[in-house]
């Protein structure tokens, strides 16, 4: 019975809804045992560990043996890296780049962004992401989505939803290209102008749900401004929205790709630079100077689906993407402080962790680039119970095959996901 009970256990968290997963798994500890362990304060891997974990909490970890696992579940990996689970700073769940993405905004209800995002949800879970940052949605999708997932409705990584993305009329985050009186806006749904205005938004994404906020500094990429680059927001609306913020306890995500309107962010206070493609030299300096996180999204500029860009929209692309590689990489040299993200939804959801290559494509050491998604997001988040595999931290762990400190692609393919205690996804390897 005692071989068999490691083998029940995994069938229990398998098989059960997530929440009956976790509480079968508070009465008996299970045991990891693992070829390698990503130890995230020193970027090593260290070799033959264990982790045990009973409930939803790390109870130790220690080199195989080491522990005291009396009535543990024994559950052998075998010869893959186990790692704290990953954090993505910057996703879209409830949001897609695909066929008829352009006219969504007057198709679908927030209903339909909700149920959209539960399919996102369950991917980005699997592919190792046990918890995400998520940065605009529509109608507080993403809360609900928040909340579903809390309760036990949905499966996926914990979320911590900005609501409605601020931004000035006929801005980044204001769909626009309608008639007037089509798709209009105010502050409750993010669009505000003048310094009571975003007050008044910012307070009420926070009233209803809001655990970020989510401001456009600038214009954007995927929307219908002609200057992708140009400010946005001024400095002093941006300055109301983060002194508003800061007093419930709430981070700015500052999205911003021309390089005075990051100047400007920086200025204001935002806690990170979302995307960050024109850095000159004083941006850069000035980052580093006021400890702002640059969220980087890199690998979109790889994999973007261009064919689905209407015309304009493309050229905006194809004229920043190139320039907001090389800012990167001159960050990564520079030591500025970057978290990872991915813009998800840009990307296609649950191929998230295609981002560590291209960040080690563009100078990071495969150490750092596993950093930004641990150690650093949980730091950028305010998240201090998990991005470590520690004792009394968070379960949330995840393995893949092999050494990723030698191929970095090994993240894009996850053999086991655990979160809060209870294993989402188990795929066997041989030692």
């Amino acid at each position: 019975m005692a071989r068999l009970l490691p083998l029940l256990l995994l069938l229990a968290a398998l098989l059960a809804p997530p929440v009956r997963a976790q509480q079968a798994s508070e009465g008996v500890p299970i045991l990891l045992r693992a070829a390698h362990l990503f130890d995230v304060d020193s970027g090593e891997l260290l070799d033959d560990q264990e982790v045990l974990v009973r409930g939803n909490l790390i109870l130790g970890v220690g080199p195989r043996g080491s522990l005291n696992a009396s009535g543990a579940g024994v559950i052998e990996l075998g010869e893959v890296t186990l790692m704290p689970g990953w954090i993505d700073c910057h996703t879209h769940l409830t949001f897609d780049i695909d066929e008829g993405w352009v006219t969504r905004d007057v198709k679908e209800t927030a209903a339909d962004a909700a149920l959209r995002g539960a399919r996102n949800a369950k991917l980005t879970l699997d592919a190792g992401f046990t918890t995400v940052r998520d940065v605009g949605s529509t109608g507080f999708a993403d809360v609900a989505l928040k909340r579903a997932i809390d309760r036990g409705f949905v499966v996926g990584p914990r979320m911590i939803p900005a609501g409605h993305t601020l931004s000035i009329t006929g801005g980044h985050a204001d769909v626009t290209g309608y008639a007037p009186g089509v798709r209009e806006t105010d502050p409750t749904v993010g669009v505000a102008d003048g310094e009571d205005a975003v007050l008044k938004a910012t307070r009420y994404q926070i009233k209803h749900g809001a655990k970020v906020i989510k401001i456009c500094a600038t214009a954007g990429v995927l929307s219908w401004e002609e200057l992708v680059g140009a400010q946005q927001f001024s400095e002093a609306e941006m300055r109301v929205i983060v002194e508003e913020a800061s007093r419930h306890g709430v981070a700015v995500a500052a999205h911003a790709h021309g390089t005075e309107g990051i100047k400007a962010a920086i200025r204001a206070g935002v806690t990170s630079i979302e995307h960050g493609s024109v850095l000159d030299d004083e941006a850069i300096a000035m980052m580093k100077q006021h400890g702002t996180w640059l969220v980087p999204t890199t690998v979109l500029a790889d994999t973007i689906a261009l064919d689905l860009l209407p015309g304009p929209i493309r050229h905006k692309a194809e004229t920043v993407l190139p320039q907001a590689k090389d800012s990167l990489r001159r960050a990564i040299a520079a030591g500025v402080k970057i978290a990872f993200g991915t813009d998800a939804a840009v990307i296609s959801h649950g191929t998230n962790a295609t981002e560590f290559a291209a960040l080690v494509e563009r100078g990071m050491t495969p150490a750092q680039a596993l950093q930004s998604a641990t150690l650093h997001a949980a730091a950028l988040c305010g998240t201090d119970d998990r991005g470590r595999i520690a004792e009394g931290l968070l379960a949330d762990l995840v393995a893949v095959p092999g050494n990723p400190l030698e191929d970095i692609t090994a993240t894009e393919r996850v053999v086991f996901v655990m979160k809060d205690g209870a294993m989402v996804k188990m795929e066997r390897t041989r030692r």
